[in-house]
């Protein structure tokens, strides 16, 4: 499966064994992880046992406060596979008929949903129904409609919805912001965001419009929406786009391959973007103020993150993204923690009426006035 996870998944290798070993060094104070954990334990179960399911599996046996203690998946080759490597007993499994069931099991408190984009929507309004708290991949759904859904299901069972953005708690990308909001960067004036590879296998679900959404926006074209509005610190007003696609066998109606796209925000920043299924080596931020810069590159990738300001080049601890985020989402979902960036259900919803304007405007060739 040629996904953007496989690709930086084998791009990545050396970077997460470098990040599994140095996760204890991202701390608050020195004696943050010396010190055992004693409060509440987030116990979760992961539907959709993939690529990246596996990853946060992997990730996750660091935490402190989060724990993997059950799955979904229509494979039963697969239950088995992981109830024998993450030794998870037979109680906590469930098939994606099943799940529902969940209701009666007082020993998992979240569902972590990490399936096709368009499964989203009706897995999150049942894990909701059952009453567990909700952890969903970004994007969060296929379209506002649905994510509005999701989120006023939660709501309405007293669950938490939480978004997979595990940017959101990375060290090198939070002194960024934390040097923005210091105004160290002075005003912003410019942000520009690069997202791309070249996808393989032409019948993955990511490249099917029914499963997917789209195409490269979607999947990592959100990264560069998501990315500009947590750099410079403020909602798009309006956007512009262009789509170029060089090979329709590969990218069918509604699967776009090549999409640039430009935001223009309340204080008078402008960003340049591009979300990219056939261009290679994009994986940059690169954000300018009066009196300085930010340049990230890589800037979302599995990591390691590696950036540069006017000051000097960042070195804020190394760490894997997924273990710090579902550490961060258990504080989140029990102590009612506001992180620096949000990653609820409403921080997904605006990405999505984002991406549906830009999805307008490459159509139309106009600029498309955003609320957001």
């Amino acid at each position: 499966m040629n996904s953007r996870r496989d690709f930086l998944q084998k791009m990545g290798v050396s970077a997460l064994m470098l990040q599994l070993g140095s996760v204890a060094s991202f701390a608050d104070t020195p004696n943050h992880f010396e010190q055992p954990y004693d409060g509440k334990v987030l116990r979760v179960a992961i539907m959709g046992l993939g690529g990246y399911g596996t990853r946060v599996a992997e990730a996750m046996k660091a935490c402190t406060k989060a724990k993997l203690v059950g799955v979904i998946s229509g494979t039963p080759s697969k239950i088995k596979e992981w109830q024998t490597k993450y030794n998870i007993p037979e109680k906590n499994c469930y098939n994606y008929e099943n799940f529902d069931q969940v209701k009666n099991n007082k020993d998992i408190d979240a569902i972590y949903v990490i399936t096709p984009n368009a499964l989203h929507h009706s897995q999150v309004i049942r894990v909701a129904k059952a009453g567990k708290h909700a952890i969903c991949e970004k994007p969060m759904a296929l379209n506002p409609k649905e994510a509005q859904e999701m989120i006023d299901a939660c709501k309405k069972a007293n669950v938490k919805l939480l978004i997979g953005y595990r940017m959101h708690f990375e060290p090198r990308t939070l002194e960024v912001i934390r040097m923005r909001k210091a105004g160290e960067f002075g005003k912003i004036m410019f942000f520009q965001a690069q997202c791309g590879f070249k996808a393989g296998d032409p019948n993955q679900w990511r490249l099917n419009k029914a499963l997917a959404g789209g195409g490269a926006m979607m999947d990592i074209g959100i990264y560069a929406i998501n990315g500009a509005r947590y750099m410079v610190g403020e909602e798009p007003i309006w956007v512009t786009a262009q789509e170029t696609k060089t090979d329709p066998l590969k990218f069918k109606e509604g699967v776009d391959e090549t999409i640039q796209f430009q935001f223009g925000f309340p204080s008078g920043a402008v960003a340049s973007c591009l979300s990219s299924y056939n261009i290679n080596y994009l994986d940059r931020f690169f954000m300018s103020g009066d009196n300085g810069f930010a340049e990230m590159q890589p800037s979302t990738g599995y990591g390691p993150i590696k950036g540069r300001t006017h000051k000097s080049e960042l070195t804020q601890p190394i760490t894997t993204h997924q273990t710090v985020q579902m550490d961060e989402m258990a504080t989140i979902i029990f102590e009612d923690n506001k992180p620096v960036v949000p990653v609820n259900g409403e921080e997904g919803l605006k990405d999505l009426k984002i991406i549906e304007a830009i999805y307008l405007a490459a159509k139309t060739g106009k600029k498309v006035n955003l609320n957001v």
